[in-house]
């Protein structure tokens, strides 16, 4: 049962022995894959029907595939422009596009939640806070509109969505890839502008991150993805996202492992309000995270649970993998991509290695 509040990564192209077996004790709720998973389309779709075996009922089979840097399949097909190289251009028509074909080459290769849009405001396009070439602007209102339509056609094409980071990872001045970022950002600011994409897209949103990001003026002792005042306060009770799959940014940044240990993060996490705790990289931690869960109350757990077993009767199935569907839908990604001129961002971001 506690294994369900858990989302976890897979170390290779394949599951060791230990991990099926892992998996198939634990019953986590789902998967995050990463390039280092993705070996060819074939492969990708095994090891994506292999873990689908191991669940009693269908698990969460994520992946981060936001397009431009942050594409995880650039090794196996050709990668969709940017949010902001798409915002750049600006054509509905385009970005309509290039979420439905996101969602066509998500679906052959077994996926059913995209952990995308980024809904962050560009607050610090310069700066090296993991951010560069992700958002889709710094106005609220085209924020809406772009990653609104990307999203829609995602989902009009069956891939879950999520939005991503809230409430607000665009005001970060550091990568929480390394360290915890700070923002002196007040409630009333974000209320402001941060957070109206989040609510304008409420009921076209599956899911909400939590940035790994602390807001001392809003919760002096915890960063969002740990604060019960701005997750279940803010987010689910003021904001109304009481129905909605929350969950965490990947704990094994730095962002978290510098200030928790394994079962205390999970602990506080699930807590605070998400319902989800992702662990992507150290996965062999995932029994003492369980463990940590087992102290959590039983309403506590009991609601996390209700809301994640509801999100996944929702999930749709995959698409039948043929090479020719796959070879066009690579064929017409490719020749979107022609159209859309590329920027020159560069970021330092370990993000667009994972």
């Amino acid at each position: 049962m506690h294994g369900s509040l858990l989302l976890l990564g897979v170390s290779g192209p394949e599951l060791t022995p230990d991990e099926a077996a892992l998996f198939r004790r634990l019953q986590p709720a789902g998967y995050i894959l990463f390039t280092r998973n993705i070996v060819s389309p074939q492969q990708t779709r095994k090891l994506t029907d292999d873990l689908r075996s191991l669940s009693y009922d269908d698990p969460i089979l994520a992946i981060d595939q936001e397009g431009g840097r942050v594409t995880r399949t650039k090794d196996i097909a050709p990668a969709l422009p940017s949010a902001t190289d798409l915002a750049a251009q600006g054509n509905p028509m385009t970005i309509a596009n290039a979420g439905a074909l996101t969602a066509d080459l998500l679906r052959l290769l077994g996926f059913n939640l995209n952990f995308a849009p980024v809904l962050d405001l560009d607050h610090h396009p310069e700066v090296q806070n993991s951010l560069r070439g992700r958002c889709w602007g710094r106005d609220p209102q085209r924020v809406i509109d772009h990653a609104g339509m990307w999203n829609r056609w995602l989902r009009k094409r069956s891939v879950k969505s999520c939005g991503k980071h809230f409430p607000a990872c665009g005001r970060a001045l550091s990568d929480p890839h390394h360290d915890l970022p700070s923002s002196d950002a007040t409630l009333a600011e974000l209320l402001r502008e941060d957070v109206i994409p989040y609510t304008a897209l409420m009921p076209e949103l599956d899911s909400i991150m939590l940035a790994h990001v602390e807001f001392p003026n809003i919760d002096p002792d915890h960063p969002a993805s740990m604060s019960k005042r701005i997750i279940t306060s803010f987010l689910r009770d003021q904001l109304g996202f009481d129905k909605h799959v929350v969950l965490t940014d990947d704990l094994d940044m730095g962002a978290i492992t510098k200030r928790y240990g394994r079962g205390e993060d999970v602990r506080r996490a699930i807590e605070a309000g998400n319902d989800l705790a992702m662990i992507c990289h150290q996965i062999q931690t995932a029994d003492t995270a369980v463990e940590a869960l087992k102290t959590l109350p039983i309403h506590t757990v009991d609601e996390a649970l209700k809301r994640v077993t509801k999100f996944r009767k929702k999930l749709v199935a995959p698409m039948t993998f043929t090479e020719k569907k796959w070879q066009e839908t690579c064929d017409e990604i490719a020749k979107l991509s022609a159209t859309v001129p590329e920027s020159s961002v560069k970021s330092g971001s370990p993000v667009a290695d994972y």
